[in-house]
This record gives C-alpha cells, structure tokens and sequence, in this order.
C-alpha cells in the first residue's frame, strides 16, 4: 500500500489494521455494518480528512461508486466474516473490471478452495469463476491462537491479483450457470449434468469427456462448453 492507492478496508471492526492502512494510503473507504463499531470508528479518526467511513452491507455495497477517475483500481483489504465470505467474493466479481487487487483474511477452508487444483478435493465453483479472473496465491495460514477468543477453525491471507486481460468465454452470459450446474451435484457426470445446455455428442465435439466429472475440468474448458452452449441457443 502507498499513497494514493484507492484503499478499502471492508469490515474494520475495532480498527486493528484501520490506522496503517489509513496512514500508508492517505485516504480509506471503510465499509462497516455493525452501528456500534461504526460510530467507533467515526469517532477515532474523526480528524482525519482522508477516513471514508461508509455505514452499509458490503454484500450490497456498490462497488464501483468508489472509483473516483477513470484510472482508479481499487485494493480491497479485509479480515471477511467467514459466513459472508464466499458469496462477497461472488459479488465482487461483478466489479472486477474496477479492482486491482484484494488481500483477504478467510476461513483456510475457503482459501483452500481458491487455490486449488483441478482433480482435487477442493477444486470447485468458486475455484473455476475467480481463475480467470484474478491470480490466486495462499500469503500465509493463521492459527486460531492468534484471535480471542480462538475460533475453532485456521485462517489465510490470501493475495487476488487481478487480471487485465479477460477471455471471451468469462464474457460468456452462460459461463456462470454452465459452473454452477457442473458443480451443482459433484457425483453427476457432465452427461448428466449439462443436459440441458448440450448432449453428450455436443460435448465431445469440443474435446471434452461427457463421461468426466467437473472437478476434473480445467477453467478454460468450462469456457469452451459455455460457448459451445451459447452457439446452441442461436
């Protein structure tokens, strides 16, 4: 972080990370549901012109109202409450074309998730929409002895670095639902899964196994049936 970076902090809670933040960038959107901790927060740094401190849900937050030139990319920070995590994440792919980079607290479960392989237990929807979208890399795990109280699960650091380049088949108005309905029941295989976008022959045409199973496909071929599908419907 460095000055004029377009910083956002989202769920500061008590300020731990607020005031480097705010000092190493100059100014800071924060974005804080909790009406206690808001008015704390606006109250600590009350004289310091460059505190944004926006008292809203981050899951219905506008995202792009905080691009102030057309340059602008925000950097997202943020210990995420691990219930709304994943489902922020969906959302802020809805902005992505305003963000340049996100470095974010999660469950390790989810950041396991992120970054997984093809072929791997964790490998799913959320792994296959974020890849061509943001380069994923676990920063470090966090035990549950560094909070108090503990929690019962261990966190990461995870570093989302936005791509500039975004592949047609991301564009794709059907790249979402043909994810989700792959991912929708794991044992199904894309036979099964897909037939109501394409047929087994129609899946094999572009390469693809009919017999495989989502988890086994990389992005790029989710990319691929989405416009094979797309072909379909015209």
């Amino acid at each position: 972080m460095k000055p004029g970076d377009a910083a956002v902090e989202i769920g500061p809670g008590r300020g731990a990370l607020t005031q480097g933040l705010l000092d190493a960038a100059g100014r800071l959107d924060a974005i804080e549901i909790d009406r206690d901790l808001a008015a704390s927060l606006r109250e600590r740094f009350r004289a310091r012109s460059g505190f944004v401190l926006h008292e809203t849900d981050a899951l219905r937050f506008d995202w792009r109202s905080l691009v102030r030139t057309p340059a602008t990319k925000l950097r997202l920070i943020g210990n995420l409450p691990y219930n709304i995590s994943t489902p922020l994440l969906f959302r802020l792919l809805d902005a992505a074309d305003v963000i340049r980079d996100m470095h974010f607290m999660l469950q390790k479960e989810v950041v396991d998730r992120i970054v997984a392989a093809p072929g791997s237990h964790a490998y799913g929807r959320l792994t296959v929409m974020l890849a061509p979208r943001a380069t994923a890399v676990r920063v470090l795990d966090v035990g549950p002895g560094a909070f108090r109280p503990a929690p019962k699960v261990s966190s990461s650091v995870v570093r989302l670095t936005v791509g500039s380049f975004l592949p047609e088949w991301v564009r794709s108005a059907l790249f979402g639902q043909i994810v989700q309905a792959a991912f929708g029941q794991r044992r199904k295989t894309l036979r099964n899964a897909l037939s109501r976008y394409l047929t087994a022959p129609q899946i094999a045409a572009i390469g693809i196994d009919p017999g495989a199973r989502a988890e086994t496909l990389r992005p790029e071929q989710f990319g691929a049936l989405a416009l094979a599908a797309a072909a379909m419907l015209h």
